[in-house]
This record gives structure tokens, C-alpha cells and sequence, in this order.
């Protein structure tokens, strides 16, 4: 990944997938993936917004649904660590049938986390699915624990802690700024507005990047490489993703924002911007220094320290569910892509999804 890379045009991709339809199923389970991020985790960007009464659901959506495209296609074409690390998460060996069917086992988990999580109502990071999905699978291969990354596990721990603790921090302090600008409400207003799209940017420019690297390690299994090797991110990847994430956006996840904005804490314009400001200004820093993060984590965070600064009710029922989902994304989802991928590797799954005449 990154520049002098091997680019990708859309013409050797179509190539590929004639010659390898398992390639084209992993294309398509990428993409599903991105659509159910948009659809769940999105959401979670405009919560505030939309609970404070500032925007309808509707035209929060469509704000997000904009702003999501853009941070895609700004951000990656800025700084794509964020995807590179994701990207070489897990080496998955050099066996292309089973890197591939492993992957598609990852991905799988992911929208099958992700929509148990949004049946409850309950807000969940894509992000950190993602990487416990492809951890699990890559730990049914041969290597075992071998073929996991610990530079890059060990950037997306730094990231978990620091979009927790500092979406908190920075979410309380912001809220008592405000308190002594004592602001109008107007200007709150316009200011959550403003805090909204920056954090549907953001969310696009963390997130987009995440799923841009599992499709490149899709595109890399399939040649026979791997994590050794390096792509540049073409232009057309980013568009289809974004493009994806936003439509995924526009279909909305009004029970999340509900859980988020209404029942976890009781939030007023001045809160609602403080959680904005917060959950920002957590997810750029992160963003600027390549770490994946989870809009999910920053954003709740930054509403739990504003709404606790500016002495709110909050629910803690609400919250500790909230917070036992967090837990239980990586050992959940890991756990799902490991029987997923062992399943698929089975001689069954194996004369069915992955003949050997396709490779």
C-alpha cells in the first residue's frame, strides 16, 4: 500500500474475478460490509444532531450520507495509513483458496455481528469487528497465532484506548468551555450542524479506509501475495466505496440513534456541540496519525463525558450495555470468523465455494 505500489485498475480487476469467482464473491462481501457500516455505524455521527432536535432524521442522513463520501475520498488521499494497517492486520499464507475462503469467513462475521448489534438497537464498531473478523480467520489457517500482526494489533489497542479515553476527556472539557462562553442557543445550533458533517467526514475517513485495505488484501490473496505486497488505492476504489458507505448511510439507523442520543443520556444543544466537538476533534488526531479507530467508541465517549460535564442524566443501564458489547466485539466477532473460516476449509464447504479449478 502507498505510493510505488502495484495500482489496481477496474479492467485487471474484472480480469481477476473471470478467472477466480471466489475473488468476486470477496469483492462483494467487502462492499456488503461497507453498506452495513453505513447503515449502522454511521448513525452514530449524527446522533446528537438529531436528538437535540437541531436536523430531522432525513436531512441528518443526507448531511451524513455527503460528508461520509467526501472523508473517504479526501482523507485516503492524504494518509492511508489507516487502511495499510488494517490491510496487514493478519498474514493469511500463501494458499490462495485458503486466504480467500478464510477472508470471505472474516467478512461474513462481520455482517453477522453487525446486524445482531442493530437488531438490539445496540451501537457496535465495524471497525473493531473488522479486525477481530479477519484476527479470528487468519487464526483458523496453519501458523495459528503466527500469522497475526503485532505492530498492527498493537496500533488499533493504542487506538481503542485513546478514542475511549480521550472522546471522554475532550467531550467534558469542551462542555465546560461552553459553559463559561456561554454560547446562545442559535449558535449551538449552527455549531452542531457544523460538528455533525465534521463527524460524518471523519467517520468516512476512518472507516472508508479500513474497508479500502480489505479490499486491496482481497485483490492481493487472490495474485498469491499478501501482506509482503503493495498496492496504490485507484481513484475508483475510493469512489465505490464511498458511494457504497453513503448509500448504506441514507437507509438510516434511527433505533441507534435513538439508543445513543435519547436513552443512554438526556442531551441539550450545549452537550449535543460539546459531544461533536469532542468526538471531532478524537477521531482527526487519530486520523492524522494513522491510527484506526471507531467513530462508534469516539462519538459515545465524547457524549457520556459532555453529558456527565454538563450534570445530564445519564443512563447508566444503557451505558454498561453499551460498554459490554464493546467488550464482546473482539472476542464475539473473533471467535465467529474462526469457525466461519474453519467451516469453509472443511471438504465440503471446499468442493463447494472453492473448487480447485478456479485457482
Amino acid at each position: 500500500m502507498g505510493t510505488g505500489g502495484v495500482v489496481l485498475s477496474l479492467s485487471d480487476l474484472f480480469t481477476q474475478v473471470a478467472h477466480n469467482p471466489v475473488l468476486g464473491l470477496t469483492c462483494l462481501l467487502v462492499l456488503a460490509v461497507v453498506l452495513v457500516n453505513g447503515w449502522t455505524d454511521a448513525p452514530n455521527a449524527i446522533a446528537t444532531v438529531v436528538s437535540t432536535g437541531v436536523l430531522s432524521f432525513r436531512r441528518a442522513v443526507a448531511l451524513a450520507a455527503a460528508c461520509n463520501l467526501l472523508g473517504v475520498l479526501v482523507m485516503t488521499a492524504i494518509n492511508a495509513t489507516v487502511a495499510e494497517t488494517v490491510y496487514s492486520i493478519a498474514d493469511f499464507g500463501p494458499d490462495r483458496a485458503a486466504a480467500l475462503s478464510a477472508l470471505c469467513a472474516a467478512l461474513c462475521a462481520i455482517v453477522l455481528w453487525a446486524v445482531l448489534a442493530w437488531r438490539f438497537g445496540v451501537p457496535t464498531s465495524e471497525s473493531h469487528a473488522l479486525v477481530a473478523g479477519l484476527t479470528g480467520a487468519a487464526l483458523a489457517l496453519p501458523g495459528g497465532l503466527d500469522n497475526i500482526r503485532a505492530g498492527a494489533w498493537g496500533r488499533v489497542l493504542l487506538g481503542l484506548v485513546l478514542s475511549v479515553a480521550l472522546g471522554w476527556w475532550v467531550g467534558g472539557l469542551c462542555r465546560r468551555l461552553l459553559e463559561r462562553l456561554h454560547p446562545s442557543l442559535p449558535l449551538c445550533r449552527r455549531g452542531q450542524l457544523a460538528g455533525a458533517g465534521a463527524m460524518a467526514f471523519l467517520h468516512g475517513a476512518q472507516d472508508g479506509q479500513k474497508f479500502l485495505g480489505v479490499f486491496l488484501l482481497g485483490a492481493a490473496l487472490a495474485q498469491g501475495g499478501g501482506v509482503g505486497q503493495t498496492f496504490s488505492v485507484p481513484g475508483w476504489l475510493m469512489l465505490l466505496c464511498a458511494a457504497v458507505m453513503a448509500l448504506g448511510t441514507a437507509m438510516g439507523g434511527r433505533r441507534i440513534i435513538e439508543t445513543v442520543g435519547r436513552d443512554m443520556v438526556i442531551l441539550a444543544p450545549r452537550e449535543g456541540l460539546a459531544a461533536d466537538l469532542g468526538g471531532g476533534l478524537c477521531l482527526l488526531l487519530c486520523t492524522l496519525a494513522g491510527l484506526p479507530v471507531s467513530t462508534t467508541h469516539a462519538k459515545t465517549a465524547a457524549i457520556l463525558g459532555a453529558g456527565s460535564a454538563g450534570g445530564g442524566t445519564v443512563n447508566h443501564r444503557v451505558a454498561a450495555r453499551i460498554a459490554l458489547t464493546w467488550l464482546f466485539t473482539f472476542p464475539g466477532c473473533g471467535l465467529l470468523g474462526f469457525l466461519l473460516a474453519s467451516l469453509f476449509r472443511s471438504p465440503l464447504s471446499c468442493g463447494i465455494l472453492m473448487p480447485s479449478t478456479i485457482f
